[in-house]
C-alpha cells in the first residue's frame, strides 16, 4: 500500500476545502475503497474522513426523506419510514454485502463503489480501459457472465455492483452536493454515466465535490413496491439482474409505476421504456411481459450473459405480479 496522509472533516465545508486537494479521495465506511488501495488501483495522497457529516435522516415537507450522507447502510434499511414508505429500498440495501459491511458502508460512499469486474482488480494480468485507458478491455472477449447488456461500450461492458443505486435510481432520487461555488443538487439518475470512449469516468461529480446527502422525494404509492436480486448464490454476491419496482393502480389499470434494473449495465438502469409501455396499460401477466420485452429489445449481450436478457424480462414481469396482488 502506498504512503497517505489522513485527516478528519467535521462538517461539508472542511471536507470539501481538504478533498478538493490533488490526490485525495474522502473516506467514509471504507468498505470498498480501503479494499482498491490494497490492491494499489486507488493511490490517495490524502484519505478525508468524512463520517462526521450528517448521519441523519430527516423529514422533508410533503412525506420525502433527507438521507444524510454519512448514515450507514444498516441504519437505512432498518428506519422506519424507509421501511413503510419505500420498502422497496429498505430491502435493496438489505440485499447488499454483509451485516458487518451493511454496518460500515455509507450511503454515500455506497452511492460511488466502484466496479467488481475481475478484469478491473487484476491489475498484473488483464487490460482494462477504466483502469488504464487506451489500453483495451479483456472483458469483451473473456469471462463475461456478469457484464452488462445495456448501454455498454466496445471499452467498457462493466456494471455497476450497488444494489441501493438501483432502488434509488427508481425513486427519483436527488443527491445534494458540496462544492467550490456552494451547494447542488442533481437527479440520482444523471450521477453515474455510461462508459461510451471514457470509462475512467464513472460519474458527472466535479472535482473533489462532495456528496452530503440523498434526497427521498415523495412517493404517493412507494409503499407498493420491492426489489428482487437474482444471483448465483443466495448471499454475499453481487446480481446477476434486480429489479426495483413500485407500483400504482387504479381497479386493474396500471396508473402509474417506477422500474429500474441492476446488473445489466454500467449505472443503475431506470427502465423509462417499460414504464412507458405499461402505463395506463391493463395489470395482467401479458401486459408486464410486454413491457419487460419493451426495455430489454434493444439489449446487446455478449457470449457469456445472453441469459441476461430473458432473466431480466423474467424477473421483471414477475415482481409486477407479485405487486400486483399487494394490499396497501
Amino acid at each position: 500500500m502506498n504512503p497517505f496522509t489522513y485527516a478528519r472533516a467535521e462538517n461539508a465545508h472542511d471536507a470539501f476545502a481538504l478533498g478538493s486537494q490533488p490526490g485525495a479521495k474522502y473516506l467514509g465506511g471504507g468498505t470498498n475503497l480501503v479494499d482498491l488501495m490494497r490492491e494499489t488501483i486507488e493511490r490517495p495522497v490524502t484519505l478525508v474522513d468524512v463520517t462526521g457529516l450528517s448521519c441523519e435522516i430527516e423529514e422533508r415537507a410533503g412525506g420525502g426523506l433527507l438521507v444524510g450522507a454519512a448514515v450507514r447502510n444498516t441504519a437505512l434499511a432498518s428506519h422506519l419510514a424507509v421501511r413503510t414508505r419505500y420498502p422497496m429500498l429498505a430491502r435493496a440495501v438489505s440485499s447488499g454485502a454483509s451485516a458487518q459491511i451493511r454496518n460500515m458502508a455509507t450511503v454515500a460512499g455506497n452511492t460511488l463503489q466502484r466496479t467488481r469486474c475481475a478484469y478491473f482488480y487484476d491489475d498484473e494480468g488483464s487490460r482494462c480501459n477504466k483502469r488504464n485507458p487506451g489500453q483495451g478491455c479483456d472483458a469483451v472477449d473473456g469471462f463475461n457472465r456478469y457484464h452488462a447488456i445495456l448501454g455498454a461500450s466496445p471499452g467498457c461492458v462493466a456494471t455497476h455492483p450497488s444494489d441501493m443505486c438501483v432502488a434509488l435510481a427508481a425513486l427519483d432520487a436527488v443527491v445534494h452536493l458540496q462544492n467550490a461555488r456552494g451547494e447542488r443538487t442533481l437527479p440520482f439518475i444523471d450521477l453515474h454515466r455510461l462508459p461510451e470512449d471514457r470509462p475512467e469516468i464513472e460519474t458527472l461529480l466535479e472535482p473533489g465535490e462532495l456528496i452530503t446527502a440523498i434526497e427521498l422525494p415523495p412517493l404517493a404509492f412507494g409503499a407498493r413496491s420491492t426489489y428482487r436480486k437474482v444471483r448465483d448464490r443466495s448471499s454475499y454476491a453481487f446480481a446477476l439482474v434486480s429489479v426495483a419496482v413500485a407500483l400504482e393502480l387504479d381497479g386493474d389499470t396500471v396508473k402509474d409505476v417506477r422500474m429500474a434494473l441492476g446488473g445489466v449495465a454500467h449505472k443503475p438502469w431506470r427502465a423509462w421504456k417499460a414504464e412507458e409501455a405499461l402505463r395506463g396499460k391493463p395489470a395482467t401477466a401479458e401486459s408486464f411481459r410486454a413491457a419487460a420485452e419493451a426495455e430489454l429489445a434493444h439489449a446487446q449481450p455478449l457470449r457469456g450473459n445472453a441469459f441476461k436478457v430473458e432473466l431480466a424480462k423474467r424477473t421483471l414481469t414477475a415482481v409486477l405480479a407479485e405487486l400486483k396482488e399487494v394490499k396497501v
